[in-house]
C-alpha cells in the first residue's frame, strides 16, 4: 500500500538509507499525513488512528525498512516483508510536499534490491485501483494489476465457547519450535517455500497480538497470525488477520470456517469490537464463506504481481492476507 501520488520528476540529492530505530516517530507521522492527504481527510493525521505498521514491520526486520532522507530530514520509508520464496513492499509513503519527485521510485528499488538479495520468487503489493499513477508507477518495475482485494470486517459476536483452538505464545520453547515447523508446511502446502514464520516468532515476541493454532489430532490444519489493539497494525478495538491460512485439500473449506470462528473467539477473549481481516478475490471459496461469515469490505484495492502469476491468490486457497 502507498501513498506517493505525482508526475515523477528526478530528485538528484535524495539519500536512501536504513530507516532507524529514532526514526520511527516521523515516519509515522508520514505515514499519516500521506494517506489522509490522498484520501481526502479533514485531520490527515487521524488515518488509521492508532494502528502502527511502521513500528511492528521495523521491529519485525529492520533490514527491511528503508528511508528517504532529503537535506538531513526524513522524508519518505518502504518496507520489505520477508515471508519465504513470497514477499511484498509497503506501506510506500512520501511526505506529501515531496511529491512528484522521484522519491517512491528509489525507495522501490530499495525494496526490490532486497527482495534480490533474499533470493524472493514472487513480489506483490496492494495499491489504489482508481489511481492511474499508482498503477503506472509499479507498472515501470514489472508488476501487474490481477484479482481485487478486499479489507474486510465484521463485528465480534458470541462464539461457541466448545470452538477447539489453541494459542502458539502458550506453548513451551520446545513445541514452539516444532509448531513453526508445521506452520512452515502448511504454508508450504499452500504456496512453496511460503513461510511465516517471522512473523510468528515476532507477534509473541512483541506482544502484537496472538497466532491462533487449529489442529485436527496431531495434524496443523490452519493458523492465523492476529494483531490486536493499539500500537499494532490493528490498532484500537480491533482484531486484525494479518496472515491466515487453511490446509488445501478436501476438509480445507471446513477447516477454513473454524479457523474464522478461532480468531473471532480470539477477539471476543481480548474484549475487541471489530474482526479485520483481507482477501485477494482471486481465493474465491475464501472471499464468498468471509462474506458469509458477516465480513463486508470497507477498502477494496487490487494486487499487482511479478512475475505476472497469480500465486496463491487463485481459487482454492484458504488464505487470508492483504499486502497492505
Amino acid at each position: 500500500m502507498d501513498a506517493a501520488p505525482g508526475t515523477p520528476r528526478a530528485e538528484p540529492d535524495v539519500l536512501i538509507r536504513p530507516l532507524r530505530a529514532d526514526d520511527l516517530p516521523a515516519a509515522d507521522a508520514i505515514r499519516r499525513l500521506a494517506f489522509g492527504t490522498f484520501l481526502g481527510l479533514p485531520d490527515p493525521m487521524s488515518f488509521e488512528g492508532d494502528a502502527s505498521p511502521v513500528r511492528t514491520r521495523y521491529l519485525v526486520d529492520p533490514t527491511g525498512c528503508f528511508a528517504a532522507e532529503l537535506d538531513g530530514q526524513l522524508v519518505g520509508t518502504n518496507f520489505a516483508v520477508d515471508w519465504g520464496s513470497v514477499g511484498f513492499f509497503g506501506p510506500l509513503t512520501v511526505h506529501p510536499d515531496h511529491w512528484g519527485r522521484g522519491i517512491a521510485q528509489h525507495l522501490v528499488e530499495a525494496a526490490l534490491e532486497a527482495f534480490t538479495r533474499r533470493g524472493t520468487r514472487h513480489v506483490g503489493l496492494f495499491t489504489f485501483a482508481h489511481s492511474p499513477k499508482h498503477l503506472a508507477l509499479y507498472q515501470k518495475f514489472g508488476f501487474w494489476p490481477r484479482f481485487t482485494t478486499a479489507i474486510m470486517t465484521k463485528a465480534v459476536g458470541p462464539v461457541d465457547p466448545g470452538t477447539d483452538w489453541s494459542a502458539y505464545s502458550d506453548l513451551p520453547a520446545g513445541r514452539q519450535r516444532a509448531c513453526l515447523e508445521d506452520c512452515r508446511d502448511l504454508a508450504g502446502s499452500v504456496h512453496p517455500g511460503l513461510d511465516l514464520g517471522r512473523e510468528i516468532t515476532a507477534t509473541a515476541q512483541y506482544r502484537f497480538g496472538e497466532t491462533v493454532l487449529l489442529r485436527d489430532g496431531d495434524n496443523l490444519v490452519g493458523f492465523a497470525v492476529c494483531h490486536c489493539g493499539p500500537d499494532t497494525e490493528a490498532g484500537s478495538g480491533r482484531c486484525y488477520v494479518k496472515f491466515g491460512a487453511a490446509r488445501p485439500g478436501p476438509d480445507g473449506e471446513r477447516s477454513f470456517a473454524q479457523l474464522l470462528t478461532a480468531c473471532e473467539a480470539l477477539a471476543g477473549a481480548r474484549r475487541l469490537a471489530r474482526l479485520a481481516a483481507g482477501v485477494n478475490t482471486a481465493r474465491r471459496e475464501a472471499y464468498c464463506q468471509m462474506l458469509g461469515f458477516g465480513f463486508r469490505a470497507d477498502v477494496q484495492g487490487v494486487a499487482m504481481d511479478r512475475p505476472d502469476e497469480a500465486g496463491y491468490n487463485r481459487p482454492g486457497t484458504y488464505v487470508i492476507d492483504d499486502w497492505m
